[in-house]
């Protein structure tokens, strides 16, 4: 399970370092590969490639003729991307990726048990103001289709 807060730096070829204590996890669950994609609140999400193959299936299966299913298979497989974590444990951001999360230097990556998010820090910072502010983490309705699929 992957957990905690994590600020760190993206270098100017967009490349991170993931922190120590996931190494050795990564690379034995998942041969150090990873796949990064989007988020519907503008941060990415990096699962273990095996992990992302699971629920990549899931997403596919899910009806096409649903309007929020299909833009669910756009986004998400349409933006999924292999990475190699390198020798040095660091992984690079595509610039598209980079771009729809607005990440430039200063960043966090959130453990979510079996994925990472990666937030721009400053987003991060004022979405946490905002969620404590509300008192509410609730999504909002969703359909029946998407209420088993945990993302």
């Amino acid at each position: 399970m992957f957990r905690g807060v994590n600020i760190i730096n993206l270098d100017a070829k967009g490349r991170f370092a993931m922190p120590t204590r996931y190494r050795s996890a990564l690379q034995e669950q998942a041969e150090s590969k990873l796949v990064l994609t989007v988020d519907r609140d503008h941060c990415l999400m990096i699962y273990p490639f095996p992990d992302w193959q699971e629920l990549e299936r899931k997403i596919m299966r899910l009806p096409s003729y649903n309007k929020q299913a299909r833009s669910l298979q756009r986004l998400l497989v349409g933006y999924a991307t292999e990475v190699d974590m390198d020798g040095q444990g660091r992984l690079l951001v595509a610039p598209p990726l980079r771009s729809f999360a607005t990440l430039d230097k200063r960043a966090v990556l959130i453990g979510q048990g079996n994925r990472f998010e990666l937030w721009d820090e400053q987003r991060w910072n004022n979405n946490c103001e905002d969620w404590f502010a509300e008192g509410d983490l609730e999504q909002g309705d969703m359909p029946p289709e998407l209420e088993s699929l945990s993302l």
